[in-house]
């Protein structure tokens, strides 16, 4: 299994960017997916999941209203639109796959298994 992000970079508050995760290894359209993001020194954390077809989405309230997550089963790939971005976004972006069967709901990163390597998203003031 590998998850590949990429989209990231430096970005005036207010600005726009698209994060995408390419997938591969796996049947992709049988897992849900998620976002997660982590700062030096903090936990990683839940930004938003996506179910396996796509018809489910949740996010954290903080990116409430301005990201957007979707995916395309046919390209094995998330995608994460971020709008409208503060400061306070500023970390490293990284997808995930949820387990099977695992709702996406569920907010746990414990219940993701594979990982991306991370996109660094710096957002100024």
């Amino acid at each position: 299994v590998q998850l590949v992000e990429s989209g990231g970079g430096l970005v005036q508050a207010g600005g726009s960017l698209r994060l995408s995760c390419a997938a591969s290894g796996i049947t992709f359209s049988l897992y849900g997916m998620g976002w997660f993001r982590q700062v030096p020194g903090k936990e990683r954390e839940f930004v938003a999941a996506i179910s396996r077809l796509g018809e489910s989405t949740y996010y954290a309230d903080s990116v409430k209203g301005r990201f957007t997550v979707s995916r395309d089963n046919a390209k094995t790939a998330v995608y994460l639109q971020m709008n409208d971005l503060k400061p306070e976004d500023t970390a490293v972006y990284y997808c995930a796959r949820r387990d099977l069967g695992v709702p996406a709901s569920n907010r746990a990163p414990r219940v993701y298994t594979f990982w991306g390597q991370g996109t660094q998203v710096t957002v100024s003031s």
